[in-house]
């Protein structure tokens, strides 16, 4: 009889440090083995099961929805090649083996810093620019239902302007996806029109100090419908309820008007928050900026009607006052048309950035991006602020930061477990 012995032969190196094993292709059971776990041909110890993120919704942002654009990408190239997912996993794999310095990491780092540099830097801008010329106008021109009801005509054209250019996708629109948008659009529109009523009634710093509130009414609305919070959620909410009392004491500004309209603006946007989870879970595929431009046209359908039966009688002579106050028309026109579109803009940028960050790092931009909009405002208008006043904005803010912290871990501890 005729024996042949297979010695397994010695690794074969080649100028890239590549190794291949003969014995794998001599060794059947092996082989079998290397197909059943791709990451065992590498020769490396490599996780092959990294957890691809999953859809998660922001608590400050119902509609907003944190994507994984690279599996979106990845899943069209699958299809248009027809290369499975395994054997373009194991492809990625080994590129990143020929590349032990981490060259590749290193480069998309600083791009990704960079561009959240730049869409924070954009949504705190923005953020700044509307509140200044929305207070210039309501100082001269004092009808907020008509203002906010532009801003929301302004944030509708924005976005048919990108729909029609498909700058934006379009989503399918269908009847039981405006049903479910009139409910969360309803609240949407109670509380934009009673925060730009109290920003016409009281500084601007004053409203904001107010809407840092807002955690607390949805701790309070949200236990009512039979949610549960643990005891340092309850307890970062105390400073934000002493802060804002001790702000609405040394308030120099101080007006009930501005002060009920601000509490009502956070129980509006609290509700819509909470209506939107139960009535838009079915239209998950919905872009949050799409949501968001659909609200606000429903929105302007809500407030329009209204303003003219509470405010049209007295426009033209609140206009002819404007324009005499500011002296040249065109400046009335741009200070109006720039709170209309910032205004859009700033939230457009908002779910830019919470599709590029963590919820956690979202609230923390959040609760800063207020501090920098009070500091704005009181330079620019130049209002009184006495020291308790300050010392009270301080602790409603410092509370706010500890709430979203809070919430924002609970949030990712409870994705974890389920």
């Amino acid at each position: 009889m005729l024996t042949l012995n297979l010695v397994p032969s010695s690794p074969v190196t080649f100028s890239k440090s590549t190794s291949i094993n003969a014995s794998s292709f001599v060794n059947p059971n092996l082989h079998q083995r290397n197909l059943k776990n791709p990451c065992a041909v590498l020769n490396k110890p490599i996780s092959c099961g990294s957890k691809i993120s999953d859809f998660s919704r922001f608590h400050g942002h119902p509609f907003a929805q944190i994507r994984d654009s690279s599996t979106e990408t990845s899943n069209i190239w699958e299809y248009s090649s027809g290369v499975s997912s395994k054997t373009r996993s194991l492809v990625t794999r080994a590129a990143a083996e020929s590349n032990p310095e981490g060259e590749t990491a290193e480069v998309s780092k600083p791009n990704k810093t960079l561009k959240l540099v730049v869409v924070f830097g954009l949504w705190y801008f923005q953020n700044i620019v509307f509140n200044i010329y929305n207070k210039k106008v309501l100082n001269i021109f004092p009808f907020p239902w008509l203002l906010a009801s532009f801003q929301l005509f302004a944030g509708s054209v924005w976005m048919f302007v990108l729909w029609s250019l498909k700058l934006q996708p379009r989503p399918k629109i269908t009847k039981p996806f405006i049903v479910a948008l009139l409910g969360p659009a309803l609240f949407h529109t109670i509380g934009h029109i009673s925060a730009c009523v109290s920003f016409s009634k009281v500084a601007v710093s004053f409203t904001h100090v107010i809407k840092s509130a807002e955690p607390v009414f949805s701790v309070v609305f949200s236990s009512f419908l039979g949610d549960t919070y643990p005891l340092k959620v309850w307890l970062s909410i105390l400073p934000i309820v002493f802060g804002c009392s001790l702000a609405a004491v040394t308030e120099v500004s101080f007006n009930f008007g501005g002060l009920w309209c601000a509490m009502i603006s956070n129980v509006g946007f609290v509700l819509r928050n909470i209506y939107s989870k139960k009535s838009l879970q079915s239209f998950k595929e919905v872009s949050g900026l799409n949501m968001y431009g659909w609200i606000s046209i429903i929105s302007l359908f809500y407030l329009f009607p209204v303003a003219v039966f509470v405010e049209g009688p007295q426009w033209v002579q609140g206009y002819n006052k404007a324009i005499e106050a500011i002296g040249k028309p065109t400046t009335f026109y741009i200070w109006v048309l720039l709170s209309g579109i910032f205004y859009h803009l700033y939230n457009q940028s908002s779910y830019q950035a919470l599709d590029d960050i963590s919820p956690l790092t979202f609230s923390v931009g959040n609760t800063m991006k207020r501090v920098v909009v009070i500091v704005a405002t009181v330079l620019v208008f130049r209002n009184p602020v006495r020291p308790l006043n300050a010392l009270g904005s301080a602790i409603a803010i410092f509370g706010t930061f500890l709430y979203s912290q809070v919430t924002a871990k609970k949030k990712i501890g409870d994705e974890k477990k389920s």
